[in-house]
C-alpha cells in the first residue's frame, strides 16, 4: 500500500487512459486534463480500457512514483466520465486497490453482545 500522507487527497481520472503512458504523459494529462499540479503531492489514479489495470502517480517530495496493479481476476470500478472530476479518500482508495466496491463497501458481520 501507498504511505498516503494526511491531507493528501486522491483524484481519479474518470474515463479511460492510454496505459502506455509513462511518468511524463501521465503528468501532463495531470495538469492539462485534470488541472492540477502533478508534484503538488496528491495521488492521481488512472485506469485503462479493458478495467483490469491502473496506475497510480505521485510526488513524495523528492520525485514522482508510478504504482501500477493489474487484476487476475475482475476489474476496478470507475466513474463514469459524466461524473466529472472525481476525488476518493484514502481508505477508499485501498478498498479500489483491493478490488472492492469502494462507492458502497459492505461491512462483515459484527456480534451484537460479547460473550
Amino acid at each position: 500500500m501507498i504511505p498516503v500522507p494526511s491531507g493528501t487527497r486522491v483524484w481519479l481520472a474518470t474515463g479511460h487512459t492510454d496505459m502506455r503512458k509513462g511518468f511524463d504523459g501521465l503528468a501532463l494529462m495531470v495538469q492539462e486534463t485534470l488541472r492540477h499540479d502533478p508534484h503538488g503531492g496528491h495521488l492521481f489514479v488512472f485506469r485503462g480500457r479493458r478495467g483490469d489495470l491502473i496506475k497510480v502517480l505521485w510526488h513524495d517530495g523528492q520525485g514522482l512514483c508510478l504504482f501500477a496493479k493489474r487484476l487476475e481476476r475482475g476489474r476496478f470500478i470507475w466513474p463514469s466520465p459524466a461524473d466529472g472530476t472525481v476525488t476518493i479518500t484514502p481508505a477508499q482508495l485501498g478498498y479500489l486497490l483491493e478490488g472492492i466496491d469502494w462507492r458502497m463497501p459492505q461491512r462483515t458481520w459484527r456480534p451484537q453482545a460479547a460473550g
